[in-house]
Formats: C-alpha cells, sequence, structure tokens
C-alpha cells in the first residue's frame, strides 16, 4: 500500500529563471513544488496547497480495476486481521447510490459503490476494511467496531465520508465571478 499523500514531506525550490509559473511534481516520497523566486511567503503557501490538491486530483483519478481491488482487500486483511476475512469476490457497482459498500458473508462477495472511485486510499480502504469486517462479523456490535479500531485512520475516513455526504445535501452555489488566475503549468 502506498504512504498517505498528505504525509509527504514538501520541497519548496523557488527560482529567479522562473517568472510566472508554479509546477509540482512526486520525487519518491517527496514533494517537490517549483515558484518564482520573487513570490511571497503568502503565496508561496497558497500555490503550494493549489498544487498539493492538483497532484491529489490526479492520483485520484487512476482508479482500481476490480483485480486490484481484490488484492488490496486481501493485502488488508492481513494486515488488519491476520488475513481470517477472505473475500472470493470483490468489486466496483454503479447500483450503490446511497451506500458506499456492501458485503453478502454467506456469497463471501464484497461490493464497493462507484462513488468512492477517486477518493483518497484511506477512505477506499476503510471502506473495504468495513465490508471485510463483515465477513467475520455480522451486523454493527461491539466486537465489529473492535475491528476496526485496528485501522488508524478509521475516524477521518468516516469523517471524510460524512463530509461529503453532508456536501451532497448542500444546495449548489451561486456561480462566482470570473477572476483571471495566474498561469500555471
Amino acid at each position: 500500500m502506498s504512504a498517505d499523500p498528505t504525509q509527504r514531506a514538501v520541497e519548496v525550490r523557488r527560482s529567479a529563471r522562473r517568472r510566472r509559473t508554479v509546477s509540482a511534481y512526486r520525487e519518491g516520497e517527496r514533494t517537490v513544488v517549483l515558484i518564482p523566486a520573487r513570490m511571497s511567503e503568502a503565496e508561496e503557501k497558497r500555490w503550494v496547497g493549489v498544487m498539493l490538491d492538483k497532484l491529489a486530483a490526479q492520483e485520484s483519478k487512476r482508479t482500481l480495476g476490480d483485480t486490484e481491488l481484490t488484492e488490496r482487500a486481501e493485502r488488508l486483511s492481513e494486515q488488519y486481521f491476520g488475513s481470517r476475512a477472505r473475500p472470493r469476490s470483490v468489486r466496483w457497482v454503479t447500483n450503490q447510490n446511497t451506500r458506499w459498500g456492501s458485503c453478502t458473508p454467506a456469497e463471501g462477495s464484497i461490493r464497493l459503490s462507484h462513488r468512492l472511485q477517486g477518493m483518497p486510499e484511506y477512505v477506499v480502504d476503510y471502506v473495504l476494511l468495513h465490508e471485510l469486517a463483515h465477513l467475520l462479523v455480522p451486523g454493527h456490535g461491539a466486537r465489529f467496531w473492535q475491528l476496526l479500531e485496528a485501522y488508524p485512520k478509521t475516524e477521518r475516513a468516516r469523517g471524510y465520508l460524512e463530509g461529503v455526504v453532508a456536501a451532497e445535501r448542500l444546495p449548489a452555489a451561486p456561480a462566482a465571478p470570473a477572476v483571471p488566475a495566474a498561469r500555471e503549468e
């Protein structure tokens, strides 16, 4: 499993030759952001945030296929449940619009909503672990939640999903007036 991109070190490199453009790329476990030397600290901070968000969005578009999803579930089961949860199938589905995932323990099948595609890895991992836990414990009793306590990002992932649900309930925001943006690469 790859590292959480939000935990990567960020290196800002200023260049006197760079006039207007800002760019960023991954270099191993580090993110490098290239900015013009004349940029203020406040501008630097804003642009680092913008570029980290852009990189995360690009990376999240690379979705897992069903085979990779099954492999991921197997790795998570091994890491958190001692390989006791053994799904027979794990796949994406498009007919779950009110749930993030579902599990049929008798069949050993796990289905994840396509709405999770593009969300951060730790969120997908949490939903996979949630459904894997149902292969071991039906329902949402104390034993079930004790299993999920092993995953360190449970609360964070649940908060993320709650935020997504809350955002879906908000009325559409009025369109903002167009403002010319700085050129990016």
